[in-house]
């Protein structure tokens, strides 16, 4: 079944649950129920609120529907018409939508005697072709999604074309909640939200998650220096001039922190490119600066509304790899093929293999010349294609001042996950009037590159705890090594032993509590430490430790030195 047929089986699905929910309590009025990844969910508008029993009541009651095998039959009418069948049946919602469809002609389905949706369609041909479902999950959302409109009572449901695919994603969904780094992270010591004393969307890293922030950090500001990168730093806050300059005042303002200082609008700034630009205008610049590559783990924030934020991967501040290049029109294509593999390489350092890759183009608000536009997608298509990349056209989909380039993560459940991001634009260099000196000594205009390799390292974060259930490998675990001493005696081996790992760069804590053994390696099992060892009378006397692998179990006697050789060779390879 292509990606087409299973996005309708998902949406006739979404019907038959309306379908049930109207008959087990009529009156209750429809929102919309489209279909999404996986499956499916529509909004409800009813006076009592559903409750997670009343699932298995809707699932029975659709089954009853699905076994009738009740046709799904079109019906083109006009919107006077429409409005008459919609008003009768005190569809508020659906009266709503009307006004918004252009033309004067609509469609409506109708399923069974009584059932009957404003709907574009297509649908399956009857009830009966709906094998396998679940519905998953009850949510809150606005009408619209604005704040200020009521709120609908969201069912979420899964939809496949066979049981076996159900099953499967059903495990998957299991595992998923043992994953979800919204448990994980303040578990672990990682990270919080504060939505009641802080606000919501504002994550705080705690020792431990800094630690992995850092490591990440690192890592990124090495290979960037090693990729001919150049690092920056810009303020939090700019004044307001600067992105109407942009167009993002214009095409973004409702995602915008702005304030007033000294009689003058500012920002929080929501994106990095203005400031890269200010320093790329610095100065007179010669063609044989460029391609200038201009890098900043930069803080950005943003406006998201309540209903859409979770976890690290919705957050309404949060920090990017965000680079910019400036180069010259025949460079172009190389910097877009040194992205990709800039991504793919940082991809399989973290132990992500799989990775999927989508084209955007013009969306229907747009800035910049058509001609500058087909340039640019032609530049980031034919980087793609020369590199042999698979990839998905995503139109309209693109940024308002150009095409991209959008590559997402597979985890370990095969979920997708945004990172990196590349994005051309031959408008915003045109906007702040950047040029360079040609060889002949005239002025001409850079292309600009915008490109994020993890994009949001809270998101990455999000990810990598998902990706790996909470058990980072050992070159990304805040604490590597846990010493366990049996006695006071040996609190002095154990302190000599982790200076020694200390000093060759080893993360290492010792837990000389006055616990059980037992009780010392469940916790640290539990915090999912890579490497626990546990230090006896024997071990002092040997030099030696006792060495338990997460994951594996004991390991035996090994000499520090063997030990400390384990531990820099996994931690070099990156496992």
């Amino acid at each position: 079944m292509d990606n087409m047929d299973i996005e309708v089986l998902r949406h006739s699905c979404s019907h038959i649950m309306a379908y049930a929910v109207q008959e087990l309590w009529p009156g209750t009025k429809l929102g919309i129920g489209p279909a999404i990844e996986d499956g499916f969910y529509y909004d409800f508008d009813r006076k009592e609120p559903f409750v997670e029993e009343d699932l298995a009541r809707i699932e029975d009651k659709m089954r009853e529907i699905i076994s009738r095998d009740e046709p799904f039959i079109a019906v083109k009418m006009n919107k006077d018409e429409a409005r008459r069948l919609f008003s009768d049946l005190q569809e508020d919602y659906k009266l709503e939508l009307l006004k918004e469809i252009p033309g004067d002609e609509v469609t409506v389905y109708r399923t069974g005697e009584k059932f009957v949706d404003l709907c574009r369609g297509p649908h399956v041909p009857s009830s009966g072709s709906i094998k396998a479902f679940k519905l998953v999950s009850l949510a809150g959302a606005y009408w619209h999604g604005i704040e200020t409109n009521p709120m609908l009572q969201r069912i979420y449901g899964v939809c496949f074309e066979q049981e076996s695919r159900l099953q499967e994603h059903l495990r998957n969904i299991e595992e998923a909640k043992k994953r979800d780094h919204r448990k994980l992270g303040p578990q672990l010591g990682l990270f919080d939200i504060y939505h009641e004393e802080a606000g919501a969307g504002l994550v705080f890293y705690h020792p431990k998650g800094a630690v992995l922030r850092s490591i990440i950090e690192d890592y990124e500001k090495k290979e960037h220096l090693r990729r001919g990168y150049q690092m920056v730093i810009t303020p939090h806050i700019m004044q307001a001039g600067l992105w109407k300059t942009s167009g993002h005042y214009d095409y973004y303002k409702e995602n915008m922190y702005s304030f007033p200082i000294e009689g003058k609008e500012y920002v929080l700034k929501p994106m990095n490119c203005p400031g890269h630009i200010l320093i790329y205008k610095s100065r007179i610049r010669s063609y044989r600066e460029l391609p200038l590559r201009l890098f900043e783990l930069g803080t950005v924030y943003r406006h998201e509304k309540a209903g859409v934020m979770h976890g690290l991967l919705r957050v309404r501040g949060f920090t990017q790899d965000d680079a910019h290049i400036f180069c010259l029109p025949e460079q172009l294509k190389n910097e877009i093929q040194g992205i990709i593999d800039f991504v793919f390489d940082t991809m399989k350092v973290f132990g992500f293999d799989s990775l999927g890759i989508e084209l955007s183009t013009r969306p229907e608000k747009y800035i910049g010349s058509e001609k500058d536009w087909e340039t640019a997608t032609s530049a980031l298509e034919g980087a793609l294609k020369e590199r042999g990349v698979a990839y998905d056209i995503n139109h309209g989909d693109g940024a308002f001042y150009g095409p991209k380039i959008d590559i997402k993560l597979k985890d370990a459940l095969k979920r997708t996950w945004q990172c990196a991001t590349i994005q051309c634009d031959f408008t915003l260099p045109q906007r702040f009037g950047l040029v360079y000196a040609d060889a002949d000594g005239s002025q001409k205009q850079p292309v600009m590159l915008h490109r994020v390799v993890l994009g949001s390292l809270e998101r990455f974060t999000g990810a990598l705890i998902e990706h790996y259930g909470g058990s980072l490998p050992l070159w990304l675990s805040p604490v590597q090594v846990i010493l366990v001493p049996l006695k006071e005696e040996q609190a002095v081996y154990a302190a000599e032993t982790a200076k020694i790992l200390e000093t060759a760069g080893i993360r290492v804590k010792v837990d000389g509590r006055n616990e059980t053994l037992n009780k010392r390696i469940r916790e640290a099992e539990l915090e999912k430490v890579p490497y626990v060892a546990v230090i006896g009378g024997r071990e002092t006397e040997n030099k030696t430790v006792s060495l338990r692998k997460r994951g594996a179990g004991d390991l035996g006697a090994l000499s520090r030195d063997k030990f400390l050789e384990l531990l820099e060779q996994e931690a070099g390879e990156r496992k």
